[in-house]
């Protein structure tokens, strides 16, 4: 069976989706619509702009999700099994599988960005990458800061899990988990606290967008974050959708939970091969590859 997997946050890359536009009519005229629908030229910002400028979450976001829907889109055999996608791509799976349009996927990944954005600003805050620790050890040490906000925030792969927190939460659990024999601690250029308590008021201005948007049926199971299962059911994935912001990525489980149920090549469509990494890492007998 087949699985298709969307990148997140952090896979952006100058140049981004051009080749793309330059070479399919149909491509040209999704990125042509998106820039309409958001009103400003982001395909200007992909193709041309530089490292800096796609790394403003209202850029990146929708650069992102742009890549990897435009080039499900435009791929003759793409014929998903079941799909998931890492945080921001969740909603790129979902278009790709049908479950929301192109346009109200695009106006959602717009509204999460400024709303996420947004709470950022309220709350300056962070994350960091712990690597070679147990995932019980991590979520230990994040347990222990009791008058700071620290949770795990992604569980990427094993031995890796990204913590997230306030700067001064995120800078004690470094130290911690330092002492307690991580390999590394990395505070990630990050422009804030992602999948933590800290990004409640971008959830509440991303549940009013969700609940006035038309949802369908996915034409296959759509592996989420938040649940770790492959689900069809509408009401099921708009609430996973939006406990998504506050709670951690559950990569780790969603790969493992595909794999049990006869997942055997996966596909990563978007920009990057930060997923086919990770899926190696979880299951080594994975076949990977990227559109």
């Amino acid at each position: 069976m087949k699985a298709y997997v969307f990148p997140g946050q952090g896979a952006q890359f100058p140049g981004m989706g051009k080749e793309l536009y330059e070479t399919n009519d149909e491509a040209k005229r999704l990125f042509d619509q998106a820039d309409e629908i958001l009103g400003f030229k982001i395909s200007e910002i992909m193709f041309n702009g530089t490292a800096e400028e796609l790394k403003q979450t209202k850029v990146t976001q929708p650069a992102v999700f742009l890549h990897s829907v435009i080039l499900a889109k435009t791929t003759a055999d793409f014929n998903p099994d079941m799909a998931a996608g890492h945080s921001l791509g969740e909603l790129s799976a979902l278009v790709a599988t049908g479950a929301l349009s192109f346009e109200d996927g695009l106006k959602l990944v717009y509204q999460r960005a400024l709303a996420m954005q947004e709470a950022c600003e309220i709350n300056p805050s962070t994350m960091a990458a712990i690597l070679g620790l147990e995932d019980e050890k991590v979520e230990e040490i994040c347990a222990s800061i009791g008058e700071e906000v620290v949770v795990a925030a992604n569980y990427n792969c094993p031995g890796q899990l990204v913590i997230s927190g306030s700067n001064k939460g995120i800078e004690i659990a470094c130290e911690k988990a330092k002492e307690a024999g991580a390999k590394r601690a990395l505070p990630l250029p990050v422009g804030g606290a992602f999948h933590s308590p800290l990004m409640e008021p971008a959830r509440e201005k991303l549940e009013k967008a969700i609940a006035s948007t038309n949802f369908n049926k996915p034409v296959c199971p759509v592996y989420q974050n938040v649940s770790t299962k492959g689900e069809t059911d509408i009401e099921t994935i708009k609430n996973n959708l939006i406990a998504q912001l506050t709670a951690p990525v559950k990569w780790t489980q969603s790969v493992q939970n595909m794999v049990a149920d006869g997942a055997l090549d996966f596909v990563e469509c978007g920009p990057g091969k930060v997923l086919q990494g990770l899926v190696k890492k979880i299951h080594r007998e994975a076949e990977v590859s990227g559109l």
